[in-house]
């Protein structure tokens, strides 16, 4: 009789347990930890630009960019002063526990506020726990709002789910409605944030939540 052994669930169950202990040392080091997921092109490091500008002065940020290859997001992040760094994950389609840890490992040790900018990607980045304490996505209006029923496990991953570039309403066909619907049905408790990055519109409310979140972390 041949041994089969479910290779995906031992891996998965081995990076859970990494995953839980990164979380504990990040909590006793003061870092909050964001994992930030979306399709390629959605507007990730627009928002986290935008996120770092607007809350200078209120948490020292850094942020983690995952890519395939190229540092092209990173140095758009590091134009602005805050502290960044490039990971390439060689092919990888996401980030894992273990190599979040690593990336961290490469930057300032006094930040307040971490960002995971996970690779753009659907699919893998949802299942694998990278330690963050938060879960974030972007869906971006050019996207559709069939987003929830292709790929239900992402939204029902994360701890909020960001609409963004809503400023483009005029020119694409996206029922905010009908996603707010989808998203609740997979995730009664996720919270939603339409806004745009580029005009501002909605960051405030996406803002209040990130420093109250942090402040439930460092009195968890």
């Amino acid at each position: 009789m041949i041994k089969v052994i479910e290779l995906k669930r031992t891996v998965t169950d081995s990076n859970d347990r990494d995953a839980e202990r990164l979380r504990r040392e990040l909590k006793e080091r003061g870092i909050f930890l964001i994992n930030l997921m979306s399709a390629p092109g959605s507007g990730k490091t627009t928002l986290l630009s935008r996120t770092i500008t607007d809350l200078s002065g209120k948490a020292r940020i850094g942020v983690m960019e995952a890519d395939i290859a190229s540092d092209v997001d990173a140095l758009k992040i590091d134009a602005l002063g805050a502290e960044s760094i490039q990971v390439h994950t060689d092919g990888m389609c996401h980030m894992d526990a273990g190599m979040t840890k690593s990336g961290l490992a490469g930057l300032e040790t006094d930040l307040q506020i971490v960002f995971l900018e996970n690779i753009g990607n659907l699919i893998c980045p949802a299942e694998f726990d990278t330690g963050a304490h938060r879960n974030v996505m972007i869906l971006s209006l050019p996207e559709g709002d069939d987003k929830p029923l292709k790929y239900p496990l992402m939204f029902q991953k994360c701890d909020a789910l960001i609409v963004t570039k809503t400023d483009a309403a005029p020119y694409f066909d996206f029922d905010l409605d009908a996603v707010e619907k989808r998203v609740r049905a997979l995730n009664p408790t996720i919270r939603i944030f339409p806004l745009s990055a580029k005009t501002g519109d909605g960051m405030e409310d996406w803002e209040n939540w990130l420093l109250n979140e942090w402040e439930k972390q460092k009195n968890a």
